[in-house]
């Protein structure tokens, strides 16, 4: 294994990885893993595929602790592309073991904390990530402490505890909880692998990993004009930042290690009920400023105070833009997305209400990459939310009555 170090995203100062640093320590912004070069592998699995994107992983722990994550399938949807005159291609994250995209990064968490000797590990969440945690910490036989704002919905709550974790209300807004975390976890021996812990951020990059090699083997079922595999922007569901971080670090080291020529543009979407990074954008701004009040459907997106985001905004001033969208047009989003056969958390239905706000911008005939980070199933309320706005039929009978309601139609 080569000496790797960690280095701040924004003043550059570096860190041995021997130690268990998450942040910087001059000027509070995240760290990150230096970027790697390498080669493809071919291999089913994704950890040994891009082992040498890894430099720093037991594949050994891998092998043991891995519950099957990663090697989601990129699909096109005819009917969407129809519908928002744009090709729309899907990255389906809810078909990791978890449901989420949540469960890569959260591996590489888990084998880093165990490499620094801790028994306790721990997250701040709304619910995707407790979720993955608990999962991954029981295989691991960690202890497992989930923190949350006492407003956690209950149906976030069962998938949680079922693993065996501790469960923590914490009264206080996300931002708070996640900088107290940090803090608490050195003195008492907890190693929070929160959103945007850089190695997290690294187990996100197999997102993009994948979407390079499809890049690269033309774009299964692209069957479009322009050239197969080529895609104009990659739209992605931001909250904290550390997903986005992570697909961009991933296609830049394959560019800088001669992999692929070219990379798309990134177009993050927040949920206007909760969109610091958006706001900054829009305003010019170079740092973000948090949200007093956040109220959105889209929970799993919520951070008023997104430890990435002025990271996200440096970012995308060079690599993309910031798109914000109502709760009306996430719930229309969701409902387009399950009539082409896909139930998702509305916070991946952003993906899809940005691109209806695009095509209205005059954005059409492009080639965009949505990732759908989590399932509906999470998130079942918000379908009541959803016919809100559309008429809900169920027709009843009893059996005498059943072949005449069937021949009705």
């Amino acid at each position: 294994m080569r000496f790797m170090r960690l280095i701040c995203t924004y003043c550059g100062k570096d860190y041995p990885l021997d130690q268990p640093y998450q942040r910087c320590e001059d000027c509070g912004e995240p760290l990150e893993l230096e970027h790697s070069k390498g080669n493809l592998r071919g291999d089913s699995s994704i950890w040994r595929r891009y082992a040498e994107f890894y430099p720093f992983l037991d594949q050994k722990l891998a092998e043991r602790l891995t519950l099957g994550e990663g090697n989601t399938p990129i699909t096109i949807s005819e009917k969407l592309s129809e519908e928002l005159s744009n090709v729309v291609y899907l990255k389906d994250e809810t078909q990791n073991p978890t449901w989420s995209f949540k469960d890569r990064g959260t591996l590489i968490g888990v084998i880093r904390a165990i490499q620094l000797g801790f028994r306790k590990i721990g997250t701040v969440s709304t619910g995707n990530m407790a979720a993955s945690l608990s999962a991954y910490g029981a295989k691991a036989g960690l202890e497992s402490i989930i923190l949350v704002r006492p407003d956690i919905p209950e149906e976030k709550i069962y998938p949680i505890v079922v693993y065996g974790s501790r469960l923590i209300e914490v009264e206080a807004n996300f931002g708070e909880i996640y900088w107290k975390s940090l803090e608490l976890g050195k003195k008492v021996g907890i190693y929070f692998i929160n959103s945007d812990d850089p190695f997290r951020v690294e187990g996100y990059k197999t997102i993009g990993f994948e979407i390079g090699e499809w890049m690269l083997e033309g774009g299964k079922e692209s069957g479009k004009d322009g050239k197969d595999g080529e895609i104009d922007y990659i739209v992605v569901p931001t909250g904290s930042g550390g997903l986005l971080r992570g697909i961009m670090k991933a296609l830049f080291e394959m560019k800088s290690s001669g992999i692929i020529s070219k990379i798309p543009k990134f177009i993050s979407v927040q949920a206007e009920g909760c969109s610091p990074i958006a706001k900054a954008y829009e305003e010019g701004n170079d740092r973000i400023e948090p949200i007093k009040e956040p109220k959105t459907i889209a929970g799993a997106i919520a951070d008023p105070s997104p430890p990435s985001g002025n990271e996200v905004l440096r970012k995308l001033k060079k690599h993309g833009r910031v798109l914000a969208v109502s709760d009306r047009e996430i719930l229309e989003a969701q409902r387009m997305l399950a009539r082409s056969g896909i139930f998702v958390q509305p916070a991946s239905a952003t993906t899809i209400a940005a691109i209806r706000k695009l095509k209205d911008e005059g954005y059409e005939d492009m080639k965009f990459m949505c990732i759908l980070t989590g399932a509906g199933i999470k998130v079942p309320s918000a379908v009541k939310e959803m016919f809100k706005f559309e008429s809900l039929h169920i027709q009843k009978t009893d059996l005498s009555g059943l072949e005449k309601v069937l021949e009705g139609g």
